[in-house]
């Protein structure tokens, strides 16, 4: 039964979804127009507002990027694509396919979502070569449905925030350790609900016909003949320096150093401190500059649509505010809680606020200085709000595309071959984490 529901899911998606970048256009126009409704007197306003707010989070957007590029650098290094093959062979059947390869990438999203989206790529085309019998759409959605787990993760963007000193709400919560945010016992609790049931979820929605079986990107075999030809000849002094490993190990070492320091000096985790530790790491481990530049590169290559994209995801927030559209969402989802269901609408609006703007940290800056007093007046710790809007932030990243962009670059899909797969997660991942943020928060 729930196979047809996939399928039927998937066949409507693949016919009436648009590419990313005209999902993010046409959001922008919507979004406008409503503006102008509720705001008629002052037209130019919204326009100005979009204008202000497009270039707004250029600082955000390069930690964004830097998350994203240098975990994906990291999970190119050798021995770790190696030991993702290797793993990748232990799947025999089409099931323990898609659970192996939901496990691999949840792993990677706790750890760092940038590491994620590579790592799953990987590990999603590497089981896709060993076994044919495996539907690859859905095992490229079982790779990036663990984004609806990074919230718990050590790279969560609004975990991490409200961690770092001076954020822009301290003066109004303080700084939340993550102790009391990422590693608090409901967001465990929540974490590993979803990581036990959702892969179950996906294995019960692999088609048993019209098997979609991977093919390679065309060029890619074109290209990797050239670099091979390339390392044949000999280097020059100046190409020498460049493949020294010496460099990469020392460089890396003393950002590694760095990163130890700070954290055995009681430094909190924040996106600084994950980008210079991925980047520190990366550095160490592919050794040489040219390996790691020509690594930065093809990330480049897969995290171009992000660059594209999310200046108008940016402009999106910036109309939300300044229309007051944004705070009448949450207003009306807000009007009706108590201190009991506070949380569960805080989600549920983040829910909805994410779908239009799909930033962890522009969403919290636009919902945390509105969800937090209102929180804070019916007795709600702030450190649960944070997390709430966390977990409806990483909830509809399963049907908002864009996160989707770097992932299927690397594996040479569309956002129409996964979605409607996503779209069935995303209804299991609400009605879980609703449950189970009433009973324990």
């Amino acid at each position: 039964m729930l196979t047809k529901v996939a399928d039927l899911f998937s066949r409507g998606v693949r016919r009436y979804l648009p590419d990313s970048l005209v999902i993010a256009v046409l959001m922008t126009l919507f979004v406008l127009v409503i503006a102008l409704i509720m705001n008629p007197s002052s037209p130019m306003k919204m326009f100005s507002a979009w204008g202000d707010g497009f270039w707004k989070y250029r600082a955000f957007t390069m930690q964004m990027v830097l998350v994203l590029m240098t975990g994906m650098v990291l999970a190119a290094v050798p021995f770790i694509k190696r030991g993702l093959e290797v793993v990748a062979g232990w799947a025999k059947t089409p099931r323990q396919a898609y659970v192996f390869t939901f496990l691999v990438s949840a792993v990677a999203y706790y750890i760092n979502w940038g590491l994620a989206v590579v790592v799953g790529a990987i590990f999603a085309r590497e089981v896709g070569k060993r076994n044919e019998k495996t539907h690859f759409p859905l095992l490229v959605a079982a790779a990036y449905a663990p984004t609806a787990l990074y919230s718990a993760g050590l790279s969560s963007s609004i975990g991490l925030t409200v961690a770092t000193p001076d954020h822009f709400l301290a003066d109004m919560m303080g700084v939340i350790p993550t102790s009391e945010t990422i590693f608090s016992l409901p967001t465990i609790v929540i974490l590993l609900a979803l990581a036990i049931t959702m892969p179950i979820v996906i294995a019960l929605m692999a088609p048993k016909e019209n098997i979609v079986r991977y093919r390679p990107p065309h060029g890619k075999q074109e290209a990797q003949n050239e670099s091979a030809a390339a390392s044949a000849e000999p280097l020059t002094p100046a190409e020498r320096l460049e493949h020294a490993s010496w460099l990469g190990i020392l460089m890396g070492s003393v950002g590694l150093i760095y990163v130890f320091y700070e954290i055995v000096n009681g430094k909190d985790i924040n996106l600084d401190i994950i980008n210079l530790a991925f980047l520190s790491a990366g550095l160490f481990f592919h050794r040489s500059l040219a390996q790691f530049a020509r690594a930065f590169h093809e990330a480049a290559t897969s995290i171009s649509p992000v660059i594209l994209q999310f200046p108008f995801y940016a402009g999106i927030i910036a109309i939300l505010g300044s229309s007051g559209m944004g705070q009448a969402i949450i207003d009306w989802m807000t009007a009706v809680a108590s201190k009991d269901t506070f949380l569960i609408f805080t989600y549920w609006t983040a829910g909805i606020v994410n779908i239009l703007a799909p930033s962890g940290g522009g969403q919290w800056a636009l919902q945390g200085p509105i969800q937090v007093p209102a929180g804070m007046q019916l007795g709600v710790n702030p450190a649960n709000v944070a997390m709430a809007v966390a977990w409806g932030d990483a909830w509809t990243n399963l049907i908002q595309p864009f996160w989707t962009l770097p992932i299927l670059g690397v594996v040479g899909l569309g956002i129409r071959d996964i979605m409607g797969y996503c779209i069935l997660l995303s209804i299991w991942v609400g009605v879980v984490t609703s449950i189970l943020m009433f009973f324990l928060y």
